[in-house]
């Protein structure tokens, strides 16, 4: 018994003197024997942890080129073949000069003369879409009221470049670059394949090609991070591709690419909370650039016009209540008397499914929808009614807008353009008239006004179509009082 309470109690060494004590040997005997024991152990056990080091793979190993003679997916092949259709965008505007009082005095004028303009620069991306032509796809925010812009190809080439046309509402533009001078040279330029955004699903491997703060042909990678993002507040026509591909500064106007290289999207904005990307970053669908490149090349403007309808979401509860469980839409809240809805015969309370080919899930899908459209053209509207599917076929009217100098209104509204706004409850109002356009260097710019917002009331009379505010500005006898809505919040404007 009180041998095995030894065991029990003591380490290894106590084991071991045990075992030499029962067989009795002499006690010299014993403790050499017991240290050649625990040198031979030790020297066993640094050769074992020598193999298991030796064995195991190096923490920062280069990672092989191939695996069982099988080489290893890369993306250099496909960006070998594409990169060059992604080119630098710069452009330089030239600003007024500061004004001062003094500038207005004759003296002054005669012996110290007036100051220069100033110059400002931006850098930016593009894509080449046709190589034959010269036409370059960019946004619309990268080149707005630029002077000169200019185009520089990964090889170096550097190229001007005119406005095809250009579209604000959503941030899209064409450009040409000149590709017979002697700039040029002999070399043809590379344009991009243009894929089907279409198809897209969220999980899709993409990459992202640019120029972040001047960092020329700069590739990131990620997925396609949602579909159809819109109410953002971003552009007026939103059909956004998320992915987490790095975008930055300096992406803006640049490539997301699937990975069989072809374009599936135009960089355009990246959601910051620090000043840095944060892995959301957006891009236009190649599916609605298509649509509006057609137009610019063509007319040199993308002129829209309107349904004629006030529209909402088919939620859930309203779904139910028309007896349309698990359907999705855009329920008609109003038609506007003399639109193209109404003269189609739709009604309140209708719920759009499809327009063309185009199914319309919400109200922001009927009016990305619309927005692809120009003025004029005939467009066939599906909907529910009574809980039946029905066809018809509607007009895109024009929108009717003036401009304030053509009406002989205030002068102190000259420069500004307007037009009807139906709203809706997703627009945060149910009709208004929105500026559309505000001339720089005009009256109306220095009133306040500014480009979007809507016009809802003048002299507190409610203004909802283009003969209300007109006649709502010829009543005022002195300021005028508008209420705006501005990127969605309500506000006064006095215009003296």
């Amino acid at each position: 018994m009180r041998a095995r309470q030894k065991l029990m109690s003591n380490n290894f060494d106590g084991e071991l003197s045990m075992y030499m004590s029962v067989r009795r040997r002499p006690a010299i005997w014993n403790w050499w024997n017991w240290r050649t024991w625990r040198t031979w152990l030790a020297a066993a056990a640094v050769a074992i942890t020598v193999a298991i080091t030796l064995a195991a793979p190096a923490a920062h190993a280069t990672l092989p080129v191939a695996i069982d003679g099988e080489r290893l997916p890369s993306l250099a092949p496909m960006l070998e073949t594409i990169r060059d259709a992604v080119v630098n965008l710069s452009t330089t505007t030239r600003l007024p000069a500061r004004d001062n009082p003094l500038f207005r005095d004759p003296f002054f004028r005669r012996h110290f003369g007036l100051p220069q303009r100033r110059r400002s620069s931006s850098l930016g991306s593009a894509v080449i879409v046709d190589a034959a032509e010269g036409y370059v796809v960019t946004n619309h925010h990268l080149i707005d009221k630029a002077d000169e812009i200019r185009i520089t190809t990964a090889d170096g080439r550097e190229l001007g470049a005119t406005v095809v046309g250009s579209d604000a509402d959503s941030d899209i533009a064409v450009l040409q670059v000149n590709i017979d001078g002697d700039a040029a040279g002999d070399k043809p330029l590379t344009a991009f394949e243009l894929g089907d955004s279409g198809a897209l699903r969220v999980g899709d491997f993409v990459v992202a090609i640019g120029n972040p703060f001047g960092l020329n042909q700069t590739v990131t990678s990620g997925i396609v991070s949602g579909l159809g993002r819109s109410e953002l507040g971003i552009e007026d026509y939103e059909d956004f591709i998320q992915t987490d591909a790095s975008i930055n500064p300096g992406n803006s106007g640049g490539a997301l690419v699937d990975l069989r290289g072809r374009l599936i999207g135009i960089n355009t904005a990246i959601f910051r909370s620090d000043g840095g990307s944060v892995g959301i970053g957006f891009a236009i669908p190649i599916d609605m650039v298509k649509t509006l490149m057609a137009q610019l090349i063509e007319h040199g403007d993308i002129r829209r016009g309107l349904l004629g309808v006030a529209m909402q979401d088919l939620t859930p509860s309203l779904a139910d209540a028309f007896g349309l469980r698990g359907k999705k839409g855009a329920v008609v809240s109003r038609v506007i008397p003399d639109s193209g809805a109404a003269d189609a015969g739709l009604r309140e309370g209708d719920v759009i499914v499809g327009l063309n080919d185009t199914v319309v899930d919400d109200s922001a899908d009927l009016r990305n929808a619309v927005g692809l459209l120009r003025a004029g053209a005939e467009v066939r509207v599906a909907f529910y009614r009574d809980g039946d599917l029905r066809s018809v076929t509607a007009r895109i009217k024009d929108t009717g807008g003036f401009a304030a100098d053509d009406r002989g209104l205030a002068a102190r509204l000259a420069g500004a353009r307007f037009r009807a706004a139906p709203g809706g409850p997703g627009d945060g109002h149910d009709g208004g008239v929105e500026v559309t356009e505000i001339a720089p260097d005009s009256a109306a710019a220095d009133s306040g006004l500014q480009e979007h917002d809507i016009v809802l009331s003048v002299g507190r009379r409610p203004v909802k179509t283009l003969v209300e505010l007109e006649t709502a500005v010829r009543r005022a006898d002195r300021a005028l009082l508008m209420k705006l809505l501005r990127d969605r919040a309500m506000l006064f404007l006095v215009i003296q």
